[in-house]
């Protein structure tokens, strides 16, 4: 059985929103239904972008450090991808960041790199990288 994770959102123009998570992010596309909806390889997770007149509303959230927009998805990736990304978007000239890279929970064991950044239909993407990721679903109880 798959464990993989299923999101669909809506995209203003799945044309744009192709460029941004395939040759901004580096996933790559999968099933379609032309000019309705595109899968998108997020990581090996489907993400399903959705033709809409509208996107999601964002209200900001505190967590340590910072305001964070809710809602927003993610992704915790190893640290030289985490990396790649963050120079190809420092170094473009289209897309900026919503929330430039920070350290959360610093000098603890959870201790994360973190940033936020908006898709052209202003889906909020968190894209983090985590000091030592094998303790994200270690058993606290």
């Amino acid at each position: 059985m798959s464990s993989t994770f299923h999101l669909a959102i809506p995209v203003t123009s799945i044309e744009e929103a192709e460029k941004f998570y395939c040759d901004l992010l580096g996933c790559k596309k999968g099933n379609y239904e032309e000019g309705k909806w595109q899968d998108i390889n997020f990581w090996g997770n489907e993400l399903t972008l959705h033709e809409a007149d509208h996107a999601l509303p964002n209200e900001r959230h505190h967590v340590d450090m910072g305001q964070v927009c809710v809602p927003h998805f993610g992704i915790h990736l190893t640290r030289d991808v985490f990396d790649s990304i963050k120079e190809k978007i420092e170094t473009h000239d289209e897309f900026k960041y919503l929330d430039e890279p920070y350290l959360r929970f610093k000098d603890d064991e959870q201790e994360q790199e973190t940033f936020f950044i908006k898709d052209p239909s202003g889906n909020v993407i968190e894209i983090k990288t985590m000091r030592t990721p094998e303790l994200l679903w270690a058993d606290n109880s």
